[in-house]
């Protein structure tokens, strides 16, 4: 486990600028898409996805960044994304109904009822292929049919970007796609690396899901079929729930040496949990953790 010591503009159909304090290069192409310009069933958590790469250089895979709860795409970590870009990736960090929280719903009676409660409530958040009454997401509504049709209107509107390159038979070309989230985000990717063969998955701060009072959900110890040395996570020291955070990612068999305890002071009136995406001070880090994205 390591401690750590101390535009190009482009407006299509469909695209707004991104005004943005830019820590992106200007060759970078940075755009603003609604889900529902790209599926109109959606209607729910229709803030636009934020969508970056930069066109000059050899294209990478596609780093696919989820939020945590409450967080709205356009007001991502653009210091982390901008590191991701210079790395060689594509970024999407996608907008999708990421309230309420897990917490929020698996606990008390509904957790003793149902034991996988989480693994159901993640199921429907992110593939809507379950039928789970404690929310009112639609399957349309689910991560990945957003992400596979933002793909798609990607591939059909930016034809400079080439995102046909990470679809495959019209869904997510896996093996060319890394998964990062925090909190919830970061448990929602966690939940696809377990299903899907990615390139990398970065877990920041992931969800806690539990089973019973004091228990672990079960599905972190399924088996993964991401291969263990593409697994990365994070937390900070001083964040509430790391003691079970590091429990969640002994269970997922993480590496020693790639979950990262931040331990850096953050902002007062901010919470730790959220540091280990904006603090740039943690960038050599997260180079460690993105790897080479071309």
């Amino acid at each position: 486990m390591k401690k750590i010591s101390i535009l190009c503009m482009l407006i299509l159909h469909g695209f707004s600028f991104a005004q943005l304090k830019s820590p992106f290069a200007e060759s970078n192409v940075i755009l603003e898409v609604t889900p529902s310009k790209t599926d109109p069933r959606i209607t729910e958590a229709d803030t636009p996805h934020f969508v970056v790469y930069d066109p000059t250089v050899k294209q990478g895979k596609l780093l696919l960044f989820m939020p945590g709860t409450n967080g709205i795409a356009l007001k991502g970590p653009k210091d982390l994304f901008a590191t991701a870009v210079d790395q060689g990736y594509y970024l999407i960090n996608l907008s999708y109904i990421n309230t309420p929280a897990i917490a929020r719903i698996c606990k008390g009676e509904t957790l003793e009822g149902n034991s996988d409660c989480a693994s159901d409530f993640r199921t429907n958040r992110i593939y809507g292929t379950n039928d789970f009454p404690h929310t009112d997401d639609q399957s349309y509504d689910a991560i990945i049919n957003r992400f596979t049709k933002l793909l798609v209107y990607l591939a059909e509107n930016d034809k400079k970007g080439n995102w046909g390159t990470y679809l495959e038979n019209g869904s997510p070309k896996w093996d060319q796609i890394a998964v990062a989230g925090q909190s919830q985000g970061g448990g929602m990717a966690a939940f696809i690396a377990k299903r899907h063969r990615v390139a990398r998955v970065i877990d920041f701060s992931g969800g806690w899901d539990y089973s019973a009072k004091n228990k672990i959900a079960k599905w972190y110890f399924n088996e993964s079929i991401t291969p263990a040395d593409r697994w990365y996570g994070t937390y900070h020291v001083e964040e509430g729930a790391a003691k079970t955070i590091i429990e969640t990612y002994k269970a997922m068999n993480i590496p020693q040496n790639h979950v990262y305890a931040f331990n850096l002071p953050y902002p007062e009136g901010k919470r730790p949990h959220s540091n280990g995406i904006r603090n740039l001070a943690y960038k050599d880090l997260w180079i460690e953790m993105l790897g080479k994205g071309n």
